[in-house]
């Protein structure tokens, strides 16, 4: 167990790469993860978990068939299992994603946007 608190900020400040998301800490089998996000990501599904975005800076978009929710700073959308999505941001924005152990990012879809899992800052 650390005596440190985690430092958001300075966590993000050691990813380069936008779609990566890092683990920062972990509670039971739930991660925390943060990821800086620009441009489109993939449509994509979990189906065995609900998903969780927290918008550290900036602002994002969760596309859905039907709709689009917008997240800005500060706030927090869950994303429910099962539920065909994508996510977005017009300009560079950072987000704290928690979920279980071994979720796969780009969930039942694989391509050149699946990020290495399980990989700590």
């Amino acid at each position: 167990m650390s005596n440190c608190a985690i430092n958001l900020i300075d966590k993000l400040a050691l990813i380069h790469q936008h779609w990566s998301p890092r683990v920062v800490a972990e509670m039971n089998d739930i991660q925390f993860k943060l990821v800086k996000l620009e441009g489109d990501f993939v449509w994509h599904r979990h189906e065995d978990t609900d998903e969780v975005f927290l918008v550290v800076q900036g602002e994002m978009q969760i596309g859905f068939r039907d709709r689009e929710v917008t997240i800005r700073q500060g706030e927090m959308f869950v994303v429910p299992k099962g539920v065909e999505h994508i996510t977005r941001a017009a300009s560079e924005c950072h987000a704290l994603i928690v979920e279980p152990r071994g979720v796969v990012n780009t969930g039942d879809t694989v391509g050149e946007l699946t990020a290495s899992n399980d990989v700590w800052i």
